[in-house]
């Protein structure tokens, strides 16, 4: 995280505060995580550097940043086209080349391009999200943050490893309490 640039990531009005450990708007009624959730998710996946990763809710292309670092590809789904198209330029500037910026509803993820080592959602799902559990390669990590009562809650998806009895199994692992938008599309809220 040290390596990527997080002022280039938010407006400009909002870089002096790029390094506060708190959520940042980004326009659009959009937010770039704080530091932590980056940090957090990232840890959850565990990547080696081999990977193929997928990331729901690109906004600026901050954490596709950070995940670019740590996978060997990154394909990042935004639905906001602004946003995606922003987050687009900034990596090309700094010269990210492992990362796919797509616009569109990625709450079922990318049918056809899996399957992913790993899957980080940057947006509350109404529950456990189906689609992106059946792109998780075995022995992948989806993090989602999930929506509860009091707080939505950050949760690893830990799916069974090649040659395990039950290869559609999945375990789940709470990370911690969190606040995050609202993962919008097929999958998630209306």
């Amino acid at each position: 995280m040290g390596e990527v640039p997080r002022e280039r990531f938010v407006p400009e009005r909002e870089r002096r505060r790029a390094y506060t450990d708190g959520a940042l708007p980004i326009g659009y009624e959009q937010t770039i995580s704080q530091p932590w959730i980056v940090a957090a998710i990232c840890q959850a996946l565990a990547l080696e550097g081999a990977e193929s990763a997928l990331e729901i809710g690109t906004g600026g292309g901050y954490s596709a940043a950070v995940l670019a670092r740590l996978a060997r590809e990154v394909l990042t789904v935004e639905r906001v086209a602004p946003l995606a198209e922003q987050a687009q330029e900034t990596l090309g500037e700094l010269g990210v080349s492992n990362v796919e910026v797509v616009e569109g509803d990625g709450s079922a993820g990318m049918p056809g391009r899996g399957p992913f080592e790993a899957i980080a959602v940057h947006a509350t799902a109404p529950g456990p999200p189906r689609g992106l559990l059946e792109q998780l390669a075995l022995g992948g990590r989806l993090v989602a943050p999930i929506s509860g009562e009091r707080a939505d809650m950050l949760t690893l998806f830990h799916r069974a490893p090649e040659g395990a009895s039950d290869p559609d199994a999945v375990a789940s692992t709470v990370i911690a309490p969190a606040r995050f938008v609202p993962l919008i599309g097929t999958e998630g809220f209306p």
